[in-house]
């Protein structure tokens, strides 16, 4: 009896046939075979939203193949991924191969073992059509916004925009964040750091001015400093109070998807995308040395903290045997899952917790081998007991003024012997404290005002922004990665220093979004929608009605839009050139075609003067003198080539700079990596230098 197992990716189909008998073939759709096509609406309003599926371009012989293999086979599993995607992909795949949704042909498994496959295999089920109707939801109402509202922003703004339901909303608060940044008026304060020597001590510790006995005292200018210290010149300090504790540091729980970005994000340096593309890699399998084709990890878009009683047992084996019992608490770890959190799989962890990362180094790239590592450490230190701290607070007195001091230290490292979470932002460091007790004399070694100005909130980084995003219910896990590459490459926001900064593009579209559209960039009701969706995937709502909800009052908003700015066009400031056309004299600006974006003359048709765009570097060709300009390939790659070619062939993939050789006076290049080096063109001078010099 033949049996067929059709998956999405071929690494996957690779993984599960390792575990399958020879009357098992595995092969791969590669994600999709059937969707709304590209080219037009493909949904029809007037009878409930019903859509137009097509096969994929580009994948009619593969559905074919499909056809055939399953005419050829006696029993047909669909094995997609265990979400809302995957089972709208195991029921396109219904329609095309002609099986029936009741049929019990749909398995699914959190992680890609031998048991968890086996499992499915035992245990199949028909095709749930709520988790499908919840997918066709969310494509249905992200593809009526999109080709509803792009055109409209296209011919109010610029050629080529979009306008997404949930892209919009983050494009919003990046730009709401940059307006507070803007509007923020920082205010002066000022800081008394002192530095304290127990008497017959040599060790200094230091302490920071409280306020006095009557209570905390906020310092706002240098004349109030000043006053302070001259009180504070040559008195007496000692310690009136001290305050001992024991702090206990429990662990973060195991990641969700969310949380996964974001840590990889601060520790790993990982956007997104990329962290989302390894993570796949590992859950649908890799091969490993003495172990074949194994998936690593348990699927990888979940928002669940839940663990199955057997990783937790496994974790505690490892935790036994590698460090001991102390290492282990009473009860095993159970963490609470968020009221809103769909619950679907298990938190993300390592299917076989007992391999270490280093077990499987030699098998996995660079990036599988952080990643995995990442989320092992977690899911073992989750399992693992507290760090315990000694904890010393003092007040010390001179006058009626108070200073504070505080510090700890470790008494037991429990799970930081493994790991520690990473923050969004510094914290202050503090260590141990010298023997104090009540009534000890101090000799201040040092005491010093500091200015300081209170700061802005700060730029949203990946991190933060998939925070802020799960935080308030926008989105779900597998939408943040391709939300903010979306918005990266559409240049409504642009990377600085890893942080997020809105282009004069994104805050022109969310000011006219706000002004005509304010449901759809209003983050409560963009939450209430995906609430809404989770409510359809549960059986509790009927989808196409739903749909009706929100594009019935879309519709007319969208409407009332376009009456309001009939005539309008919003020109940005980042398109305007400082080019005069040599035809008419006009000021030439940047525009969009089919092509791409080049310049012409505002002046159209009257004027019809175009010109190309021609991205100067500053830099001299090293061969002939002229000037370097930056091009790019057929894929997108930036390289470096002289404006004179075909009469000169200089090209370099590294950037020319402005500055000379100080040794023989030829073209700068500037190489990229982790350690940015500026070096000379000419071989035989040799000269180079890091970029920080």
């Amino acid at each position: 009896m033949s049996k067929l197992v059709i998956v999405e990716s071929p690494a996957k189909a690779k993984t599960i046939k390792k575990y399958l008998g020879s009357d098992f073939e595995v092969v791969a759709s590669m994600g999709h075979v059937r969707d709304l096509p590209e080219t037009r609406l493909s949904v029809d309003i007037k009878k409930d939203f019903q859509p137009k599926y097509e096969v994929i371009k580009g994948k009619e012989k593969l559905v074919q193949e499909l056809k055939e293999a399953a005419d050829k086979s006696d029993k047909i599993y669909l094995a997609t991924d265990p979400d809302r995607e995957g089972e709208a992909i195991s029921w396109h795949l219904a329609y095309l191969l002609g099986l029936d949704v009741e049929d019990y042909n749909r398995i699914t498994f959190n992680e890609i073992t031998k048991t968890a496959v086996t499992n499915g295999i035992e245990n199949p089920r028909s095709i749930d059509m709520d988790l499908v109707n919840a997918q066709q939801a969310r494509r249905i109402l992200d593809r009526l916004v999109g080709y509803k509202l792009s055109p409209f922003l296209s011919q109010k703004i610029r050629r080529g925009l979009s306008g997404g339901r949930v892209q919009s909303v983050a494009v919003r608060l990046i730009v709401d964040r940059e307006n507070d940044i803007r509007a923020f008026e920082p205010e002066e304060y000022w800081s008394l750091d002192a530095k304290f020597i127990p008497k017959g001590s040599r060790k200094a510790f230091p302490a920071s001015f409280y306020g006095d006995v009557e209570g905390k005292i906020k310092i706002t200018n240098q004349e109030q400093a000043d006053k302070i210290l001259a009180e504070l010149e040559g008195v007496e300090y000692q310690v009136v109070k001290v305050k001992k504790g024991t702090r206990r540091k429990s662990p973060a729980p195991p990641f969700i998807t969310s949380t996964l970005q974001q840590e990889a994000s601060r520790k790993l340096g990982f956007q997104a995308r990329r962290t989302m593309k390894v993570a796949q890699e590992l859950y649908e399998g890799v091969e490993v040395a003495d172990m074949g084709a194994v998936g690593l990890i348990t699927y990888m878009r979940t928002d669940s903290l839940r663990i199955s009683d057997d990783a937790i047992k496994e974790a505690a084996d490892y935790i036994l045997e590698r460090w001991g019992k102390k290492y282990l608490p009473d009860t095993p770890r159970k963490f609470k899952v968020k009221a809103n959190a769909q619950d679907g799989h298990e938190a993300i962890r390592p299917s076989m917790p007992h391999v270490s990362p280093d077990q499987v180094r030699s098998s996995l790239t660079g990036d599988q081998y952080k990643l995995y590592k990442l989320i092992w450490e977690r899911f073992i230190a989750c399992q693992m007991t507290n760090c315990l701290q000694s904890t010393t607070q003092a007040d010390i007195q001179a006058k009626q003024y108070i200073f504070k001091a505080s510090g700890y230290t470790v008494t037991f490292d429990g799970y930081t012997v493994l790991y520690e979470e990473g923050k969004d932002e510094e914290e202050e460091a503090k260590s141990a404290l010298p023997v104090l007790e009540n009534g000890t004399l101090l000799k201040c070694k040092e005491l010093l005002g500091n200015q300081h100005f209170t700061q802005p909130p700060p730029r949203y980084t990946e991190a933060s922004l998939i925070k802020a995003l799960e935080e308030n219910g926008i989105g779900r896990p597998s939408t943040y990665a391709t939300t903010i590459s979306t918005i990266t490459s559409r240049e409504y926001i642009t990377r600085e220093n890893k942080t997020l900064k809105p282009t004069e593009l994104g805050e022109v579209i969310t000011k006219l979004m706000k002004e005509r559209f304010p449901k759809i960039v209003n983050v409560k009701f963009t939450a209430q929608v995906e609430s809404e969706l989770d409510e359809i995937e549960h059986g509790k709502e009927e989808w196409t009605q739903q749909l009706h909800v929100f594009y019935d009052e879309f519709s007319e908003t969208l409407k009332k839009a376009k009456e309001a700015m009939e005539g309008v066009k919003i020109q940005l400031e980042e398109d305007k050139t400082d080019i005069i056309c040599e035809l008419c004299g006009r000021q030439m600006v940047v525009k969009t075609g089919r092509y791409g974006r080049f310049i012409a003359c505002p002046g159209y048709p009257e004027c019809k003067n175009v010109k190309k765009i021609i991205n100067e570097t500053g830099a001299e060709c090293p061969k002939c003198g002229g000037r370097v300009i930056a091009k790019k390939t057929k894929k997108g790659r930036i390289f470096y080539g002289c404006k004179e070619y075909p009469n000169c062939d200089f090209v370099s993939w590294d950037e020319p700079v402005m500055e000379k050789c100080p040794q023989c006076n030829k073209t700068l290049l500037k190489k990229k990596g982790k350690k940015p080096k500026y070096y000379c063109i000419t071989p035989e001078c040799g000269y180079e230098k890091a970029e920080e010099e």
